[in-house]
């Protein structure tokens, strides 16, 4: 998976890319459109991966440790 570091260098090279195409062409040139579409698929990657961060620690616990879990809930 790749390094939040680099997530974040590459979300800001492709927003500062979209800034200076929609300044050179407006809104609707078909390059704006096409890096608008790359920024949002860096900012879905980026959301997938703290979300997935954030939301699942159990994907850190041992099935040991799960079955432990689900016999203290089923008593």
């Amino acid at each position: 998976m790749i390094r939040d570091d680099i997530l974040r260098q590459k979300l800001e090279k492709a927003r500062q890319k979209l800034y200076v195409l929609q300044a050179k062409h407006g809104f609707s040139h078909a390059s704006v459109l096409r890096q608008s579409v790359i920024l949002d698929n860096l900012i879905n990657q980026y959301n997938r991966h703290f979300y997935i961060k954030e939301k699942n620690p159990t994907a850190q616990v041992q099935p040991a440790e799960r079955e432990t879990f689900s016999e203290v809930l089923s008593s």
